[in-house]
């Protein structure tokens, strides 16, 4: 099989002829720009500039040496666009580690901080002394103003929808991101995938504050249909003129939404099926009404319980299947979800495994994973979210081993 053909054979439920791997496909499944050059060194490669590909979570390019070393079957759609040198710009890495910024993402300094500042000048997003990646300093709906006129104009003033990853600027029209995304396809026989967000209980948050949304869904349910029914009228005008541009050059379109908490969703069922449900099936079924693709949903937290309407709204593939969550164990959810869903991710819990285990132990805990998840199809290889930076290379190299001499 090919790449693609092996990752698309798994989430059509059909056993390929390996586990499909998934490397810095997305914004979820990277590598810490500060663990990049250590993890390279381990697998005796040349240095390389280290780009960061995600200015936020400050993730690395993984280059193509390293994506073949492990046999990784993915690669983000971004991956075919600003390889000129006039993208970036010289930056380091809180660790001292020197890298390449996008030339539109370059943090400045403020005190001891580091800050990213919005095109209007404002502040939206801050690093404190001693911390690895950005937070959100700013909610535009915070204080009262809020004006569902402006939503789409507000998308540069915070801080997950102004600080783009490649292409980011650098495409200026649809014609430009259609002919480098074609360009991508016929390069590359791995899987592409395209990221398009559509965010929904996360833009309220992000532009409310997190604990001022949620009070809105239980306290004050129209105005947060207002703003949901605004937010997704923007949402299906974007996913047509991306998928109008993209379509026929991807295979699998993410859609984000943390929904979960450590031990339970951060809504109930119910919530979620009043607010959430509707909308998220009508946004997956126009994207597969405007192109050949499949779905999938980045996902935190322990999300068990709204897995059957998450199913039933449409979705494909769910990501990143946090393990170390209540009731997020492997073998039960391939039990009860495995033939309806696809599991992109539950490969290697990196909140107890990854970061402190021997690599011995991790050898033995992702192939129980692989074990668990990979019969019959509906499964992608990936790490529980990205790898981060105190993560040992060696725990990387036997993640990956083990995944290559699992059977199934």
């Amino acid at each position: 099989m090919t790449s693609r053909e092996r990752v698309l054979s798994a989430i059509g439920h059909r056993q390929p002829d390996r586990i499909p791997i998934d490397l810095s496909g997305h914004r979820s499944s990277g590598i810490s720009a500060v663990a990049y050059p250590k993890l390279r060194a381990a697998l005796g490669l040349p240095a390389t500039p280290v780009r960061v590909y995600d200015p936020v979570q400050q993730l690395a390019i993984v280059d193509d040496d390293v994506l073949d070393r492990f046999g990784v079957d993915t690669i983000e759609l971004g991956r075919g666009f600003c390889r000129d040198g006039k993208w970036w710009t010289e930056w380091t890495l809180p660790d001292g580690t020197p890298c390449l910024m996008p030339v539109w993402a370059l943090p400045e300094r403020m005190g001891v901080d580091w800050v990213l500042r919005a095109p209007s000048g404002r502040v939206m997003a801050r690093m404190p002394e001693g911390s690895l990646h950005f937070d959100q300093v700013y909610w535009p709906f915070l204080d009262g103003e809020e004006d569902l006129s402006r939503i789409a104009g507000l998308y540069p003033e915070h801080m997950w929808t102004g600080v783009a990853s490649p292409p980011g600027p650098s495409v200026s029209s649809p014609d430009e991101l259609a002919a480098g995304a074609r360009a991508l396809r016929a390069s590359t026989d791995r899987a592409i995938l395209g990221l398009f967000g559509g965010n929904l209980l996360e833009m309220g948050q992000f532009y409310y504050r997190m604990d001022n949304f949620l009070v809105m869904l239980a306290g004050e349910p129209e105005r947060a249909h207002r703003f949901l029914d605004a937010l997704v009228e923007i949402h299906l005008a974007n996913l047509k003129r991306f998928l109008a541009a993209v379509g026929d050059a991807i295979d699998i379109i993410c859609f984000g939404d943390d929904l979960g908490a450590q031990n339970c969703p951060q809504i109930s069922p119910r919530m979620y099926r009043e607010f959430f449900k509707p909308r998220h099936a009508a946004m997956w079924a126009e994207a597969k009404r405007l192109a050949p693709v499949k779905v999938m949903l980045h996902c935190c937290g322990a999300v068990r319980q709204l897995l059957p309407d998450l199913i039933d709204a449409g979705l494909d593939a769910i990501n990143p299947v946090q393990i170390s969550g209540r009731g997020m164990e492997a073998e039960g959810l391939k039990r009860d979800f495995g033939g309806r869903l696809t599991f992109w991710g539950g490969g290697c819990d990196t909140q107890r495994v990854l970061p402190v285990a021997t690599p011995d132990e991790v050898r033995a805990h992702v192939a129980a994973q692989c074990r668990a998840l990979a019969p019959g199809g509906g499964f992608v290889f990936q790490q529980v979210h990205n790898i981060l930076a105190g993560v040992p290379p060696e725990n990387v190299i036997a993640m990956y081993e083990a995944v290559a001499e699992a059977t199934v």
